[in-house]
């Protein structure tokens, strides 16, 4: 659905991109929620959000949205695995929050599609 397309290439390559800001000694993190949960929160957030968008998604592609966002989530393991269990600094949650909403957008626009051709 989004994990197969340009769009999502390209904000994983945006992510690889700014991994410095992730690097950053937990000195500076205000966050109690570690860089992994804050994406998994976010992330969640924002597909309920899709999902509350979108109420005449059928059971079999609200499936298909939470398979799709499970691989995101591994494909963010991956990445920021050195990472991951840092609490958060401020300019990384802002990063995060960025970040999910553009993979949001990625929903918007494969579901928009989906419905066109119902």
């Amino acid at each position: 659905m989004v994990t197969d397309k340009d769009g999502y290439m390209h904000l994983i390559q945006y992510l690889t991109e700014h991994l410095g800001l992730f690097e950053t000694p937990d000195t500076q993190s205000v966050s109690d929620d570690t860089v992994m949960e804050l994406f998994e929160e976010q992330l969640s957030a924002q597909i309920i959000m899709v999902c509350g968008q979108n109420p005449s998604l059928s059971f079999a592609e609200r499936n298909m949205i939470i398979r799709e966002v499970d691989a995101i989530v591994y494909d963010l393991e991956e990445i920021l695995a050195s990472v991951a269990n840092h609490k958060a600094t401020p300019a990384q949650m802002l990063f995060v929050a960025e970040f999910s909403g553009l993979i949001k957008n990625l929903f918007d626009q494969e579901i928009a599609k989906l419905q066109a051709h119902a």
